[in-house]
């Protein structure tokens, strides 16, 4: 069978009924009490011997699951599937982690009709979840780390199932699980840390596992180390993420909760204007907590979070979409301007990525305003399961040590704030 990639993001919209073995894979609905039970699972101390060297890679989203399987040459099958409000309907309010066995099946299913074998992976790498605050790296999947998240401190996301997914199908493989560079990972600098009052602290939140792997990228490119590089990355998403490399670490960033506007987040706001908005009782926090993440942004002045749509209005003389469009590049412009003084004015190169890097227009307008800096390179799109294996082999060819959740005397902290690390993650 040939196993051309394919992203079949039309096709797999998808019951995973439409797999003719679906039946062979049952699931059913866990609940809080049995998941701990159903979700530990045994570590290989080694991973088992793999003549073929796949690697099966797992990244679950809110509404969707992007899965394929990757040797070292780069994708050789992927595909994404769709889950519809009617079939999520049945988990609504509960932990996502009770999606476990469904999406499983789904994932069983595809990799069985496409001809795969389970237990053909040297590997298995799922995308990382809501976790500590960790240094960048690729961590073994065990038991602590399935508890972590089950128990959700941090915040409950469908990226917390990529962890729990890679573990159950690794086990099938008699290999081990990986995340890689997960949401949470935290390399900044001390000062980075302080926010301007100890009532609000900043949290290291960012699109890191693409960010990491364009500027890993952009090295191998350039012949040069990532440690030996300063860089600026801009990631140009549904959330903008702008952050500082020094020393192959990135040691500061905007937040989900600073920065510019995007397609549908505020980024940062005037401190006694939201005071004003949040004391006036026109919104409760959960409505209010929409407007700034899921309703922000383009969202907000115009409608749409469509970066095509604006275009298109610009084009037709809409002055408004203009206004708001020069506003948001803008602000990235600023950011950009903040992390160059991070790097105290010496920088290689600045990396644009993420899907809005697509726009020709964008990018030449972002670069009136940024060239100066440095010279630019752009690397539309985003394509974090490539990364996500790219890690994997690192450690399977030992040019990277697999890290642990809790190594090195690291304690587990349990008072982190949940709603500093549940928003912009998709």
């Amino acid at each position: 069978m040939s196993r051309a990639l394919t992203m079949c993001k039309c096709e797999l919209v998808a019951k995973y009924a439409k797999f003719p073995e679906a039946d062979a894979v049952p699931y059913r609905t866990a609940h809080s009490g049995a998941l701990r039970d159903k979700l530990t699972f045994g570590l290989m101390t080694s991973p088992a011997p793999n003549q073929n060297g796949r690697v099966l890679v797992i990244n679950p989203g809110s509404t969707s699951t992007k899965f394929g399987v990757f040797t070292r040459t780069g994708a050789e099958w992927v595909t994404s599937v769709l889950h519809s409000d009617a079939e999520l309907a049945q988990f609504r309010g509960q932990n996502p982690i009770a999606q476990a066995d469904y999406r499983a099946g789904i994932i069983a299913a595809a990799l069985k009709h496409a001809g795969f074998d389970a237990r053909q992976f040297a590997a298995v790498a799922g995308r990382g979840g809501l976790l500590p605050p960790l240094p960048c790296g690729t961590y073994v999947v065990d038991d602590a780390m399935v508890e972590e998240l089950r128990r959700a401190p941090r915040g409950e996301h469908a990226s917390n199932l990529g962890a729990v997914l890679a573990l159950r199908f690794a086990r099938a493989a008699g290999a081990n699980a990986y995340i890689v560079d997960p949401v949470t990972s935290d390399e900044w600098q001390p000062c980075a840390r302080l926010s301007g009052s100890p009532l609000v602290h900043r949290w290291a939140v960012g699109h890191v596992l693409n960010t990491k792997a364009v500027a890993r990228h952009y090295a191998q490119e350039h012949g040069r180390s990532y440690a030996d590089l300063r860089l600026i990355v801009i990631h140009l998403g549904s959330g903008i993420t702008v952050s500082a490399h020094r020393d192959g670490r990135m040691i500061d960033n905007n937040t989900p909760e600073e920065g510019p506007l995007g397609p549908d987040r505020t980024g940062s706001l005037p401190v006694r204007g939201l005071i004003k908005v949040a004391t006036s009782g026109a919104f409760t926090q959960k409505q209010l907590d929409r407007k700034v993440f899921g309703e922000g942004g383009l969202f907000a002045y115009l409608g749409t979070r469509d970066l095509k749509e604006v275009e298109r209005r610009i084009d037709a003389g809409d002055e408004r979409a203009a206004a708001v469009y020069d506003a948001m590049i803008y602000q990235v412009a600023k950011e950009a301007g903040a992390m160059a003084a991070v790097l105290q004015g010496r920088v290689d190169a600045l990396l644009l990525t993420g899907g809005m890097a697509y726009s020709e227009r964008l990018v030449t307008k972002l670069r009136a305003y940024i060239d100066w800096i440095a010279p630019i390179s752009v690397y539309p799109g985003e394509d974090e399961l490539l990364a996500l294996a790219q890690g994997v082999f690192r450690v399977l060819d030992g040019e990277e040590r697999p890290r642990r959740l809790w190594e090195e005397g690291r304690e587990p902290e349990r008072d982190h704030s949940r709603e500093a690390l549940v928003i912009g993650l998709e």
